[in-house]
């Protein structure tokens, strides 16, 4: 598939962001969609049926979670099986302040991030491994926002990334039409948003329970 021009890019992306984007995070993310048509006939990152739409389908959603993080917020923030950088690279970008953990079990998707992450110029650290009875090695112990987008996590998931989560802090989830079991003795839900371009797309913001 031959990518969009970089202008093309950045109107396509300014006009799904829910805020202004600054050139620094554009430029990232236009690197990282370059790499990701390269990388995603060897690695299959994304569906090919969504590719001609990725700024709208991937990067729109991703975006989306912006509203749910303010501005020049500091914290960390760690994304749980990242893949392709959805949502993770794409809020590192327009995040620049947080510290972003990007947390992947396969090797292949785990070495496209560190590229693209490389590539990018952006700051966040790509950590192989899975969320399972505890966490891999060399993240913080205090998560202010966790993100989970197309995974399902079992129980003792939730459970191991809730024990690291701030007393204030978020579990931010992309949802489709039925909500994602989660362990109610742990989180709650706060609100909802919804997704640019679906009816029934959204991102549950979750607190302690």
């Amino acid at each position: 598939m031959i990518p969009v021009e970089s202008a093309e890019f950045a109107e396509r992306l300014q006009r799904v962001a829910p805020e202004p984007l600054s050139a620094a995070a554009v430029a990232a993310l236009y690197g990282h969609y370059r790499l990701l048509l390269r990388w995603n006939e060897r690695v299959s990152l994304v569906g090919p049926g969504t590719l001609a739409d990725a700024i709208e389908v991937h990067y729109g959603e991703a975006l989306a979670a912006l509203g749910l993080i303010p501005p020049f917020a500091r914290g960390c923030l760690l994304d749980v099986g990242t893949g392709a950088g959805f949502p993770g690279f794409v809020l590192a970008a327009a995040r620049p302040e947080l510290r972003v953990f990007l947390v992947e079990a396969h090797e292949r998707k785990w070495a496209f991030l560190k590229a693209a992450v490389l590539a990018g110029g952006v700051a966040a650290e790509c950590v192989h491994g899975a969320i399972d009875r505890s966490l891999p090695a060399g993240l913080p112990e205090r998560l202010d926002w966790v993100t989970i987008r197309a995974l399902k996590l079992p129980a003792r998931g939730w459970e191991t990334l809730t024990r690291r989560l701030a007393e204030d802090g978020r579990v931010l989830v992309w949802a489709g039409r039925e909500d994602p079991v989660i362990p109610l003795a742990l989180l709650r839900r706060k609100r909802a948003i919804p997704l640019p371009g679906s009816r029934w797309k959204r991102i549950l913001e979750l607190e302690r329970a």
